[in-house]
């Protein structure tokens, strides 16, 4: 059995030592570290925070050979049996969900970024211990194996640990009589009076939060045996990344501390605990198994994501934690989001998944004119499909529970046609609109269905005239961030990156004085320094265009359009 060992003994260094020991399997042996951690899809090539790497044998000093720029072969002739001791550091500076980070406050551990896998051992148990400054707990979501260690059923299991340690307070609560654990690093700040205060609500919240996910599944209890929440709560951020029986969540006091805030946090909880079950367990044919070295292609992102993403606004609806109109207005922003991304009619849904690896995660300032997120659009497609299934008296929730109960328990992969026939089997017609909602780039008939349940999109147009164009004041001068497809700020011949000096010879300072009056259709002379050269162009402004979107109850809706919201918002069939 592998036994991985982490030695945090001078975090100041930012330095985890890691030694892997084993006895030799075989005459030669190869070993890879992980380029990408699942629910990530991003190549994040962890190999170049590595460093030091060293491998005895018994008691001499093995040859390394480097196969590529991730993975080592030893040859170890003569030597089968033998002790094997491999040694290395990992540069743990990078904060967030999906990388490394060790100081004297605390420490925070991706394995996928840490633990090397070695040739033929990736589905026996390995053995986890951890040594830390005394003052420290470490919290890890595995079966402890003694004082200190722990033990994964093998490699994927251990790589799926996400460990949090530090001089850290938790709490226990259990859903179902599943226990969970809760452990908050709050940085480098005290623990806040607001958090103190309102701990036990907090935690209270997250349990109803999670009694709801279960009750959307159908589940008597939670998918995991026991589950671990670990909170990054930080000056500001916001994300998270799931895991089989735990999740980290990252996100800013301040915002914690508002109602919105506070909502838009359970649903956070809700999407990352909603995930143990759509795509921990009920996952893609893609994913199973795992390949952690190089990207692979996954159709199914927009249901893994995207649908997560729709009903995590429900949940906290659900739990009671939150009203329908705040349920409508988040939602509403949403589809407004959606509604004025232009990449929408440039990439389709599919498209979106299949290109996570090199486009969502990689985005740049041209991406809203030229991609859209599989989330963003997933959640849009994951209402048409809920309210689509409501025609025929089903529900989203139907399609996902039946899923669970074909593929996620079983722990066998599905393939995108598996999802198809999941929903064509509740409404035939979607057979054939489903794949064209996926592929085609124009938008569904979002009015129709909303209007299924008294509610209806209006726009909000824009106050002035549109210049195609988002800037922003900084001390080097006034920069621009954003040039719109076929906006007049592209047609003047403006480039994201341009510092803009003056407007019909007047100096430019700030993001507001660019606006001023502009008429549709009015030409200004624009002053604009690139790459050290001062041009000048003309401006030419355009009509106004939709600011944003509203959802807001019809009115004139009839009883039935109300009951039939009323079903919706629970999130049970008709």
């Amino acid at each position: 059995m592998p036994t991985v060992c982490l030695d945090l003994g001078d975090p100041q260094r930012h330095l985890l030592a890691v030694t892997l020991e084993l006895a030799v399997p075989r005459p030669q042996l190869r070993l890879r570290l992980p380029a990408w951690t699942p629910g990530s899809y991003l190549i994040r090539d962890y190999v170049r925070h590595l460093e030091g790497l060293e491998v005895v044998c018994g008691d001499q000093p093995c040859p390394i050979r480097r196969l590529g720029p991730a993975s080592w072969q030893l040859d170890l002739d003569g030597r089968v049996g033998a002790p094997l001791l491999i040694r290395y550091r990992v540069m743990a500076t990078e904060l967030s969900v999906r990388t490394c980070h060790l100081d004297g406050d605390h420490g925070f551990f991706a394995l996928a970024a840490v633990v090397l896998e070695v040739e033929g051992e990736r589905w026996s148990p390995h053995r986890l211990e951890i040594r830390h400054p005394s003052d420290w707990q470490a919290f890890v979501p595995l079966p402890p194996s003694g004082e200190g260690a722990w033990l994964a059923r093998d490699f994927d299991q251990l790589i799926d640990t996400p460990l949090e340690l530090g001089p850290h307070r938790s709490a226990s609560f259990s859903v179902a009589g599943v226990p969970h654990r809760w452990v908050t690093w709050e940085g480098a700040a005290a623990s806040t009076d607001w958090l103190k205060r309102h701990r036990p609500t907090l935690l209270g919240d997250v349990q109803a939060t999670a009694e709801a996910c279960c009750r959307l599944m159908g589940a008597p209890a939670p998918a995991s045996d026991a589950y671990l929440f670990i909170l990054h709560l930080l000056d500001e951020g916001y994300g998270g990344l799931e895991h089989d029986n735990s999740c980290v969540l990252v996100y800013g006091r301040a915002s914690l501390q508002t109602a919105d805030g506070y909502r838009k946090f359970l649903q956070l909880v809700a999407h990352e605990y909603l995930h143990q079950w759509n795509v921990r367990r009920l996952r893609p044919a893609e994913l199973t198994p795992i390949n952690y070295h190089q990207a692979v292609v996954v159709p199914s992102l927009w249901f893994a994501e995207g649908i997560t993403s729709y009903l995590d606004q429900f949940l906290p609806l659900t739990a009671g934690l939150s009203s329908e109109l705040e349920l409508l207005d988040d939602l509403g922003k949403d589809l407004s989001r959606y509604l004025l991304t232009p990449g929408r009619q440039v990439q389709s849904l599919r498209d979106s998944s299949q290109e996570a690896w090199v486009k969502l995660y990689r985005a740049d300032a041209y991406a809203g004119d030229s991609q859209v997120s599989y989330y963003l659009k997933g959640a849009v497609i994951a209402l048409v499909l809920d309210l689509h299934l409501r025609r025929q008296g089903s529900a989203l929730s139907v399609v996902i529970r039946q899923l669970w109960q074909q593929f996620g328990r079983w722990g066998r992969g599905y393939q995108e046609s598996d999802l198809l026939a999941a929903f064509a089997a509740e409404a035939a017609d979607l057979e054939t609109l489903l794949p064209h909602w996926l592929q085609d780039l124009g938008d569904p008939d979002l009015a129709g269905y909303l209007a299924d349940v008294g509610l209806k999109l209006v726009s909000q147009p824009s106050q002035s005239a549109w210049l195609g164009l988002t800037v922003k004041a900084e001390p080097s001068g006034l920069l621009v961030q954003r040039v719109h497809r076929h906006g007049p700020a592209e047609q003047a011949g403006l480039a994201v990156g341009d510092e803009l000096l003056a407007l019909d010879g007047e100096r430019l300072r700030q993001a507001d004085s660019l606006k001023g009056v502009w008429s549709p259709g009015q030409s200004r002379e624009l002053l604009f320094c690139r790459r050290g050269r001062v041009r000048c162009s003309s401006l030419t402004a355009a009509a106004p265009v939709v600011g944003a979107w509203s959802l807001e109850q019809d009115p004139g809706a009839g009883t039935p359009a109300l009951e039939r919201r009323r079903q919706w918002l629970s999130l049970l069939p008709i």
